[in-house]
């Protein structure tokens, strides 16, 4: 095996790692899970740091400060949340970090096709162009 593929699949459960953290505060909201997520996203950026050149990458503190904070007031930052939840490439992760931040957001159906109505159930009601107001 390569170095490239051992030091890949190192990256991979550091990121992993990270999201892990990220779903463990999702759940408990504990200060302390909420470090442990800035403390991975911390040596995440270091690593990125190394290999860029770049003293200021700051991308996963970043984002992790995002989250945080739009874990703690999902109404007011749901769309940071919703690009997070869309970046996850595991899906019992990214059903788990959903179901953690309470979404309830409608899924599209993957066939494309839409849902047909059932035009019986409205059978023998007059059309709204006819109500007067």
């Amino acid at each position: 095996m390569s170095s490239g593929v051992a030091g890949s699949d190192w990256h991979a459960r550091v990121l992993r790692a990270w999201q892990l953290a990220v779903l463990r505060f999702a759940v408990t909201s504990d200060d302390a899970d909420r470090l442990s997520v800035m403390a991975i996203a911390s040596q995440i950026d270091s690593l990125g740091s190394q290999q860029h050149s770049k003293s200021d990458f700051d991308f996963f503190r970043r984002t992790s400060a995002e989250l945080c904070a739009a874990i703690v007031q999902p109404n007011e930052l749901a769309p940071v949340l919703w690009q997070y939840v869309a970046r996850i490439e595991d899906d019992r992760l990214k059903r788990a970090f959903a179901a953690a931040i309470g979404a309830d957001r409608p899924t599209v159906s993957s066939n494309g096709n839409s849902r047909k109505r059932d035009r019986s159930l409205f059978r023998g009601l007059s059309p709204r162009g006819d109500q007067q107001l």
